[in-house]
């Protein structure tokens, strides 16, 4: 994969496709975050890819060609793929059983990772298939296994803080824009439910808060939840606003993390702006508090 170039036939076949898997690390390097990085084409791709290419003075369709491709490979000469050592801490736990109803939720104690195999996955912002395709045999509950990931450490020095956060409704998308208007940084995000629909209008960011818990509130009267009385689920990267709470000057709305991010920038969310926990948690970096945020329609 790390030697692998696109050509048309890219993104055509329902197969993991190399090249797609390297344009995705490369995308999420440069922050245009494609989302769950799986090899495989989708509305998050196009979308991170067409921000890109805006961005750069290309031709913006979310299509790969060879001048988007070339492009793109500019941005690091790093290999997609690299090795890495399973560590104790890795494999540590403890690991839980996720309940799927919100009130048995609540009756746990923290809201961790199900397995290694998802924590290595979300820590290197894979698909857990992708990961399992990539080691085939691998034991991912030994310490010192060596298993191939994707390298989508970012250069600290890119980092540039956020002048404004606009997040576009219809494309299902978080753009931070820098002070110069420029965009500097995608995420692709679910917005709004049916019980709990995207506001419009500009709003500031009031704090960033680490590793949650989460309070549910009747009054959305979300589906699935039969209790009319309020209860508190621990924190945990399976937490329902995953593993950081963005919040907004609005009441009880947010930009948050999800411990489903392959749904993410799908039509699903009890509400707020749903990232990835990854993403949410670069987005944490480049803002402060009052940092504008705009809700475009």
């Amino acid at each position: 994969m790390n030697k692998a170039e696109w050509s048309a036939e890219s993104s055509k076949n329902k197969e993991i496709d190399p090249a797609l898997v390297k344009a995705q690390v490369l995308l999420d390097r440069a922050r245009f975050s494609p989302g769950v990085i799986d090899g495989h084409s989708g509305e998050n791709l196009r979308n991170a890819i067409k921000a890109f290419e805006a961005t750069h003075d290309l031709k913006s369709d979310g299509d790969l060609d060879e001048e988007s491709w070339a492009k793109l490979k500019e941005t690091s000469s790093d290999p997609a793929l690299i090795e890495y050592t399973i560590k104790g801490e890795d494999i540590k736990g403890p690991f839980v059983t996720i309940p799927e109803k919100m009130e048995d939720q609540a009756k746990l104690d923290h809201l961790g990772y199900s397995s290694p195999e998802e924590l290595l996955a979300e820590k290197f912002h894979m698909d857990m298939d992708l990961l399992k395709a990539l080691n085939p045999d691998k034991s991912f509950d030994k310490a010192g296994t060596s298993i191939l990931v994707a390298n989508v450490e970012a250069n600290p020095s890119d980092s540039e803080k956020a002048s404004k956060i606009e997040i576009v409704k219809n494309e299902h998308m978080l753009r931070v824009l820098n002070k110069d208007g420029a965009v500097v940084a995608t995420y692709p995000a679910s917005v709004g439910s049916e019980e709990k629909p995207a506001p419009s209008g500009s709003f500031k960011v009031r704090a960033v808060a680490p590793n949650p818990n989460y309070t549910y509130n009747p009054d959305y009267a979300f589906k699935g939840v039969k209790t009319k009385e309020k209860f508190e689920i621990k924190p945990g990267p399976n937490n329902p606003v995953g593993s950081t709470w963005i919040d907004l000057s609005i009441e009880s709305y947010g930009i948050h993390g999800t411990p489903e991010p392959e749904k993410v920038g799908k039509a699903y969310s009890h509400g707020c702006v749903r990232l990835t926990n990854w993403d949410v948690d670069a987005l944490s970096k480049l803002i402060e508090k009052g940092t504008p945020v705009d809700f475009i329609d």
